[in-house]
């Protein structure tokens, strides 16, 4: 677990001692230099070079009675910022990987503290880094089902691994992504589903296409560069052309009951919405070449999709899947491992990821294990009954800037 020990930075250290000996310029000087070089403020940890002093700086106006830092580098995920003496300056240093990537925000509290620090905090009273440009829109001013809308800042650090797939290339073509309508008999709902098919996709010739169906299909198609990244992946010939469905959440409340062991859902999948899609594409009809994933909620939802019908779904894609979330009524805190555990192994592959912070978590866990344990139980029973799992731990949170660079780790793990 990442320490949120106070260290206080070399750089506040000097700030510090100069406006004791009477250096009045001293603080002026220091935020002119912070915002012509932005923050979070990144020093050597002594000689380690695998770690850095990272310091959050925040400028208040008037008199707070504190500001908080609000991300999963903290445990717990909102962390109180200090004062330096008399100053407009508060700050908190912490010890961090080099190669980490996450996101935060900062919690003044002199703004309403209703729920604050929790995932059902109201978002809007949270704010970005002023000083930092680099930034993670969970909001593009399209319609978001979940009714999320915030912009968290950025930070990646020295030895941050590379994103590859996520920037668009001009020598790539673009595959064509279409907006449907799908109404379901079953749910008794209607929902937006965004297909992609590849930039040479021709019907009726040759051998039909693999297929790739993920949850959550408004994060996918806005937060994530789905599209981007498999245009890149497909031109790069690094996976092959395959067909691509988004399909999305109505509101919160509806995803929470669709994605967390909902008989109805998986019944929507086999026997409306994979009938719809074969009218749609030529896709194929083999187990082996269809991939069901999400993230969080999404990830759950698609391993107990792909464990009820193995002869629909061959391939299992979870980001941060949240596996420690029960059905109704029942007690084990790992219920879906368990059931693996207890039935015959299943002609299905996966591949899972999960961030090391997710250890930490903006949701009360009401005493349940963390998606980290949850992810790790989950891979180490997959691997003991014999099943191919491509599993890797990024070193970030519960995060779609992480996400996106995993998918496409995802998807060439499973279609390589």
């Amino acid at each position: 677990m990442i320490s949120a020990e106070i260290i206080k930075s070399p750089q506040l250290n000097r700030l510090q001692q100069e406006l004791k000996s009477g250096n009045a310029k001293a603080l002026k000087l220091f935020w002119k230099w912070i915002k012509e070089g932005g923050t979070p403020l990144v020093e050597e940890f002594e000689s380690d070079i695998e770690e850095r002093l990272v310091t959050f700086l925040w400028q208040a106006s008037g008199e707070p009675n504190g500001v908080s830092l609000i991300s999963m580098m903290t445990n717990p995920t909102t962390y109180p910022m200090t004062r330096l003496l008399d100053t407009d300056l508060w700050y908190v240093t912490l010890q961090l990987p080099s190669d980490l990537r996450a996101t935060y925000q900062f919690f003044p509290d002199n703004l309403p503290a209703s729920g604050k620090g929790t995932f059902e905090s109201p978002w809007e009273h949270y704010r970005q880094d002023p000083f930092n440009p680099k930034t993670f829109a969970f909001y593009d001013g399209d319609e978001d089902p979940t009714g999320v809308k915030l912009t968290r800042s950025v930070l990646e650090l020295p030895d941050v691994p590379p994103q590859p797939w996520i920037e668009p290339q001009d020598y790539v073509r673009k595959g064509k992504v279409q907006l449907h309508q799908l109404q379901s008999k079953i749910l008794g709902n209607e929902r937006r589903v965004w297909l992609y098919s590849p930039a040479k996709y021709t019907a009726g010739l040759g051998k039909p296409y693999p297929l790739l169906v993920l949850f959550d299909g408004w994060a996918y198609a806005k937060l994530i560069p789905t599209f981007t990244i498999l245009d890149n992946l497909i031109a790069n010939r690094v996976i092959p052309p395959l067909v691509v469905a988004l399909v999305d959440s109505l509101d919160m409340e509806t995803r929470m009951k669709e994605l967390i062991f909902h008989q109805p859902f998986n019944n929507f999948l086999v026997s409306e919405f994979l009938p719809w899609m074969l009218t749609q594409f030529a896709i194929s009809t083999d187990p082996s070449e269809r991939i069901v994933g999400g993230s969080s909620a999404g990830g759950l939802a698609a391993a107990f999709a792909a464990f009820e019908h193995p002869d629909v779904f061959g391939n299992v894609l979870s980001q941060s899947g949240a596996f420690t979330l029960l059905p109704k009524g029942a007690l084990e805190s790992h219920w879906l491992a368990h059931q693996f555990t207890e039935r015959e192994k299943l002609p299905l592959k996966f591949h899972l990821d999960v961030g090391t912070l997710e250890e930490n978590s903006f949701r009360d866990l009401k005493g349940r294990p963390s998606a980290l344990a949850g992810n790790r139980r989950m891979h180490e029973v997959l691997q003991a009954k014999g099943y191919k799992v491509h599993y890797t731990e990024f070193r970030g949170g519960h995060d779609y800037i992480s996400w996106q660079g995993t998918l496409a780790e995802g998807l060439i793990a499973l279609l390589k």
